[in-house]
């Protein structure tokens, strides 16, 4: 028996402190490909569709995909994006009777009028299938899960690493257990326990500390009878919504005995360990004097303003750390990205060693990580920012920055981008001249992924709060919508 197969993938992290929509323009922007077209782009990478299509080979699925769409983080997705993005998916599903449907999200999308745009694109789907078709879908272990999502999809399944890099092999494990659901061989049902926490309190490092732990407890526990796939979220917390904060997800057989329990057990160390932070956050002037003090040789210092960090929708523009930088005279350093249309696009006009004055960066919300400031450099390199990744994340990918300059403002080389990308691949640096592994000081914006790719060369890492719109300081977001009490705004027994 040959299975019919739909598939789509549509992926958005959303950040709704920031003011921005997530428009159609801004999934064009990162990538926006029909079905053929996406599986030819990125059917042979580290990504979930390649995972899926590995499958759907094994078992000689009849595949349609419909739509491979992902924006970068930002505010929320425009209800107009939503409808455009789910039409493919909905009159492919009308026009067919399916054994299975496989969904590639993030899990923590939120539209203008849905804070839970997963069950939305889950319920509209569900209305055009009916309940009995198994539903399969991946997630980033930074999505708010829901009720509704589990209670729509019978398998859910997130990555196990973060950085993120077992895309692909996230999705053979998902594609192999709708397989087993699609031939009657399991009755699965994912089960899900929540804890009142904006976020897991390390973010969900996988490379140490607790969820190490946390993920042996999970494997061990999979080995049982009727337990396929356990799943832990450490939430994404710049999300003003009801349903925010880490998640455990059990995907087992219906009716398992004792199988929330395990889901509990997990949750409970989540819980208990919510004030065992691994990450130590600079001063942007406390990282600017490590800067000063470092050695050449040892290979670079890397400073990241993990505040700033454009993959989880913050501007992008903060000038506090390139200002400390500065001012403390730093040499043989590079920075990037700071993300000011404005300025990358006056700067196309401009000739490459040409000596140049202007604002750069701040031009957003200058009461978080700062206002412009003004400089005086050389342009180094100006064009079109489209580079392709040769990282654990994003090697054989195709991205772009949009229009894109270099400037050497005093000893820093700094990368000026259109389109909002956090650095996770030295590719992003390297193909627009600037080389991370020699230079002696390198500040980039990025939380955690970028260790996937900059450990390598790195001698030392920092990580820093800018202040900017991912700031730690939870009390300097104007959160409404999130249960109280929750930590850590509210003290907690």
């Amino acid at each position: 028996m040959t299975l019919r197969i739909l598939s789509a993938e549509i992926s958005h992290e959303t950040n709704t402190f920031n003011i921005y929509p997530t428009d159609i323009q801004d999934f064009q922007d990162r990538y926006l490909l029909d079905g053929p077209t996406a599986m030819a782009a990125r059917g042979d990478n580290n990504t979930e569709l390649a995972g899926f299509l590995d499958v759907a080979r094994r078992y000689d699925w009849k595949v349609t995909h419909t739509i491979s769409a992902a924006a970068g983080p930002g505010g929320r997705v425009t209800d107009a994006a939503l409808d455009h993005l789910c039409a493919p998916l909905l009159d492919a599903a009308a026009s067919g009777v399916w054994d299975g449907i496989f969904l590639i999200l993030h899990g923590a999308m939120v539209t203008a009028l849905h804070d839970d745009g997963e069950a939305e694109i889950l319920r509209r789907l569900r209305a055009v299938v009916g309940p009995e078709v198994p539903i399969a879908a991946t997630l980033d272990p930074h999505a708010n899960v829901s009720a509704a999502m589990c209670d729509l999809a019978q398998i859910l399944v997130s990555f196990t690493t973060y950085p993120h890099v077992d895309m692909r092999a996230t999705a053979q494990r998902t594609a192999e257990l709708l397989h087993r659901a699609a031939t009657r061989e399991i009755n699965p049902v994912t089960l899900r326990a929540h804890r009142p926490m904006l976020e897991e309190a390390n973010g969900g490092r996988t490379d140490i500390g607790p969820m190490i732990d946390r993920h042996a407890m999970a494997r061990a526990f999979e080995a049982r009878k009727g337990i396929y796939a356990i799943s832990i979220n450490g939430a994404f917390p710049c999300a003003d919504i009801a349903e925010v904060g880490p998640t455990v997800l059990i995907t087992c057989e219906v009716g398992l005995a004792g199988a929330q329990s395990i889901a509990e057990e997990i949750a409970d160390d989540i819980w208990n360990k919510r004030d065992d932070a691994l990450n130590h956050y600079l001063s942007v002037d406390e990282a600017a004097a490590l800067a000063v003090a470092w050695k050449a040789g040892a290979g670079p210092i890397v400073i990241a303003d993990y505040a700033d960090n454009p993959g989880a929708g913050a501007y992008g523009d903060s000038t506090a750390l390139l200002s400390a930088l500065l001012a403390v005279d730093i040499e043989n350093a590079c920075f990037g990205p700071m993300i000011d249309p404005q300025a990358a696009l006056s700067l196309q006009s401009k000739d490459v060693g040409e000596t140049v004055t202007l604002f750069l960066g701040g031009k957003t919300a200058p009461e978080f990580g700062g206002a412009p400031i003004e400089v005086t450099g050389t342009i180094l390199w100006r064009g079109d920012g489209e580079f392709v990744g040769s990282g654990p994340i994003l090697g054989g990918q195709r991205r772009s920055f949009g229009a894109t300059a270099v400037l050497r403002v005093q000893g820093i080389d700094i990368l000026v981008t259109t389109v909002a990308q956090q650095i996770l691949d030295l590719r992003q640096f390297e193909t627009f001249g600037i080389y991370p592994s020699e230079k002696r000081v390198v500040a980039l914006k990025s939380m955690q992924h970028f260790r996937a790719a900059f450990t390598q060369i790195a001698g030392r890492i920092e990580v820093c709060d800018s202040g900017a719109l991912c700031t730690v300081n939870y009390a300097a977001l104007d959160y409404h919508h999130v249960p109280r009490p929750i930590h850590p705004l509210d003290r907690m027994p």
